[in-house]
Parts: C-alpha cells; sequence; structure tokens
C-alpha cells in the first residue's frame, strides 16, 4: 500500500453510553446512567486513523491544543501508527460528544468553537506535502484548509498529484485542480445553491456535482448520497455507484470512511471510479459494523503496546466484552462462538456466516496456542493464535475474537454474557460444558448443521496423502 498525506482539522470525539429508563425530577430531560465511555480521533484525525488501520502509512498535518484533550487525541493517534506534525493551535483542542442511550443519541455537546488561530506551516508539513503522491484533505470548517501558505501549497502539488478534497460548508472551495472532491449530498446542494435546497435523489446529485465540478475546476466530484450510495462526476458523464443496503447502523464517520478508502484507492494506482466503488463499499461495511463508535471499540480491543495497524492481532475478553457491552446497551443481540480454527475451511465460514445472521454482533471465542496443543495433541497448532486471529478478525462476519487459555470457554462466556452460543451440529449437548454457564444468565444455545466434508481433521489427511504420493 501507498502512503498517504491526511491534512485537516482534528477533534476528539468521546461516546458516553448509558441506559435512561427515568426523567430528571426537576427538569424535562432523561436521566443516563452511564455505564461506558469511549474516546476516539474524529474529524481528519478519524479519516487518517482508518487509513492507517488499513495497513497504510500515514502522515496527518493538524492543528492541536496544549491541553489534556489534545494529549490524548495525539497518543491515540501515535498508538495507531499515524504521524502527527502539529502546526499548533491557539485555542482549546475541539471535542465533540454524545450522550447515548442504548445506541440511540440523546444530546451532542460541542468544546471549542470554529476560529482559534492556527499555527504557521512547518518546514516538516511543507516536506510532507512535497514528497507526498497522494493528498487527502478533510476540512472540518475550523481554519486550517483556508491558510494561505497552506493553500498555495496545494495548489501547487494538485498540478501533478492526486488531491482528494473532503468540503465543509464552513470551509474554503478546495483548490483548482483536485483530483477528487466528495461533498455529500447536503454539502452539494449548499455549495451550488448557496443554500440547502429540497431536491434529493441521483438525478439533483448529478447536477450539483457537474456544477462543482465546473466551478471548482476538479478533475472530477463526487456527491455521496449516503444509503443511496454515490455519483461520480467529470468529464462528459455521470457515474451513479449503488450502496448496499443496511438495516439499523451508525453513520457517524461514515464520510470519513468513504475519503480515506478513496483516497487509498487512488495512492495505489486505482481509476476514478474504482475508487469511488471502494469508497461505498468501505463506507457501507463501516456503518453496519456500528459507525466510528463500533470501529473504535474494535480498535481497542488490542492489547495495550500493540499499534492499530494490526487489527487482526489477538484480542483478549475485556476488549470483545467491551464490544459486548456496548451492543448489549444498544439493545442488540450478542453472538458468540468458539473453536480452534486452525485451518479456516469453507465449513468454518458457513458456520461463522450462519452464526452472525442470528444477531447484531458475532464474538469468536478462540482456543489459545497452549489451549489447542493439549485439546489436538503436540502437532497442533499449525497456525499460531496471532495468525488465526488476524484471518478471523478479517472476515466481514466476524466483529471481535476473544483469546482464551483454557480448555473451555466457560470464564471468556461469563464475560461476556452472549445472548447466544452457537456450535457446530457435531457437537451434542453432552459435549457441550458451555451450555450451563450461557443459560443461567438467560441465554440460549444454537447448535447449526455441520458441513459435510469439511474439517481439519480431513484437510490434513488429504495434504499428508498427497504428499506422500
Amino acid at each position: 500500500m501507498k502512503p498517504l498525506l491526511v491534512i485537516g482539522d482534528a477533534l476528539l470525539d468521546r461516546d458516553l453510553e448509558g441506559r435512561s429508563d427515568r426523567d430528571c425530577p426537576d427538569a424535562p430531560a432523561p436521566v443516563v446512567d452511564e455505564q461506558a465511555r469511549l474516546s476516539r480521533p474524529g474529524g481528519a484525525a478519524l479519516a487518517a486513523a482508518l487509513a492507517a488501520a488499513d495497513g497504510r502509512a500515514v502522515t496527518l498535518i493538524t492543528a492541536l491544543g496544549d491541553d489534556e484533550p489534545g494529549c490524548e487525541l495525539a497518543g491515540l493517534l501515535e498508538s495507531g501508527g499515524v504521524e502527527v506534525l502539529d502546526l499548533g493551535l491557539a485555542g482549546a483542542t475541539p471535542e465533540k460528544i454524545r450522550v447515548r442511550d442504548r445506541g440511540r443519541t440523546l444530546v451532542r455537546i460541542d468544546r471549542a468553537e470554529p476560529g482559534a488561530p492556527h499555527g504557521p506551516l512547518t518546514a516538516a508539513a511543507r516536506a510532507a506535502i512535497g514528497w507526498a503522491e497522494t493528498i487527502l484533505i478533510s476540512d472540518y470548517g475550523r481554519g486550517l484548509s483556508e491558510q494561505p501558505a497552506l493553500r498555495d501549497a496545494l495548489a501547487v502539488a494538485a498540478r501533478g498529484k492526486d488531491v482528494i478534497w473532503d468540503p465543509h460548508p464552513r470551509g474554503p472551495a478546495p483548490v483548482a485542480g483536485v483530483a477528487l472532491a466528495t461533498p455529500n449530498s447536503a454539502e452539494a446542494q449548499e455549495f451550488a445553491a448557496g443554500a440547502p435546497q429540497r431536491s434529493f435523489g441521483a438525478k439533483a446529485a448529478d447536477t450539483w456535482g457537474r456544477q462543482l465540478a465546473t466551478r471548482w475546476r476538479a478533475r472530477h466530484v463526487c456527491v455521496t448520497c449516503g444509503p443511496d450510495g454515490a455519483v461520480l462526476c467529470g468529464g462528459d458523464r455521470s457515474v451513479s455507484v449503488p450502496a448496499r443496503s443496511v438495516c439499523d447502523g451508525d453513520s457517524c464517520g461514515a464520510g470519513d470512511r468513504f475519503a480515506a478508502a478513496a483516497a487509498g484507492g487512488l495512492a495505489d494506482g486505482s481509476s476514478v471510479i474504482d475508487a469511488v466503488r471502494r469508497g461505498v463499499q468501505s463506507a457501507s461495511d463501516f456503518v453496519a459494523r456500528g459507525g466510528a463508535s463500533g470501529w473504535a471499540a474494535r480498535i481497542n480491543s488490542a492489547r495495550p503496546g500493540q499499534s492499530w495497524t494490526q487489527p487482526g492481532a489477538p484480542r483478549p475478553a475485556p476488549s470483545a466484552g467491551t464490544l459486548a457491552a456496548a451492543a448489549h446497551a444498544q439493545r442488540g443481540t450478542v453472538v458468540a462462538t468458539g473453536g480452534c480454527f486452525d485451518l479456516l475451511h469453507a465449513g468454518h465460514i458457513s458456520m461463522l456466516q450462519a452464526a452472525r445472521a442470528l444477531g447484531d454482533r458475532l464474538i469468536v471465542c478462540l482456543n489459545s496456542d497452549a489451549s489447542v496443543s493439549r485439546l489436538k495433541g503436540p502437532g497442533r497448532p499449525l497456525v499460531s493464535e496471532g495468525d488465526r486471529a488476524r484471518v478471523l478478525g478479517a472476515l466481514a462476519c466476524v466483529d471481535a475474537v476473544a483469546v482464551f487459555d483454557e480448555d473451555t470457554p466457560r470464564r471468556v462466556l461469563a464475560e461476556l454474557r452472549p445472548d447466544v452460543w452457537v456450535k457446530g451440529g457435531d457437537y451434542e449437548d453432552r459435549n457441550m460444558p458451555e451450555r450451563e454457564v450461557v443459560e443461567s444468565w438467560g441465554g440460549r444455545v444454537v447448535t447449526l448443521p455441520y458441513v459435510e466434508g469439511h474439517s481439519t481433521s480431513r484437510l490434513l489427511k488429504e495434504v499428508v496423502g498427497r504428499g506422500a504420493r
């Protein structure tokens, strides 16, 4: 993967997850019993963190305040493998705090108003712009993209490099010559008409995109339309890119996921239309898996000291527990399954996909290397727990992986408290010591049909047999 330079306004986002079952006695407002807090990068910082989590080398030029939120945000980014070039902010680091009741946002609290002066463009920032082949501008309307020196440098860069500009209504127009501008439909309406209009749909998005491509002198403008996908305008044609249907997702951060994925596609040599398709698919998957909150919960499952660019590293139960707690707080159904998954085969995939269809989140309880050796013998596992967890974590149907060292997952299940525990059809009740613990909190056990002809032991026998021949 090619490196990516991200430039823009960074924010610290926080989610306060809780439960509200009563109103305040002295005001017409709900009382929220706090259950969990989660901090994550926001704004341009989220776009940079998402690109880094894809496995890409990422540098972020931004401006942070000299305060506790700024230090926390810088730490989150650096632990995720993002190189931060901080220009400095003469004011507080912007924060956005969502107070949520079981996944439903009750109120958002914004701290730090736009307009605080930024520091000047540093020599390191100028050098980063000069070296970068692909640049993503993630504008959140807080003044960074208005800096004359920065705009001059970007105008030069746009003449020979791929510059992707994700605009904001409070921010300036993109510099001339950008490869791709990515306003959402509401932003495109406002940019094109000067004020939000009541026209919607692909035809309206095509009109706005064509107008903006001419006005901004952009090579392409892609108007993102949420669940309706996107419309790419450029040259003498427009292309509609549909999005897959997502029910009960969280759209927070979807625009950053789209922009980061599309920019990554261009960085790796994709055509603009293929980059947009990648962006739409990535944004749909992102929304379906809980948006920025769900992504941050999965990322926080990495053990201390591990980089965010290693999303498939072994994940302990408490991290998966964070995801389970958030799903329970949103009244979601948590499904868990377990096993060694030494050589992942079609039978495993069928079972995991069927298990995921039973609820809103799927957590895989994975036997550690020591556990597998005790169960299967000294020659097993063939694949280390780190690699097994990485492969499982890369599957779209798997939301988290929890590694356990015991012979059975009873302890990890007691921590996760899944609503559904799934095992393959080759397990009978007498071989399922987890049943009692799962049913103790009202959970249910589901046995899925065994897929004939697929097993790790059978694969090993075939490999050995072919080797002997």
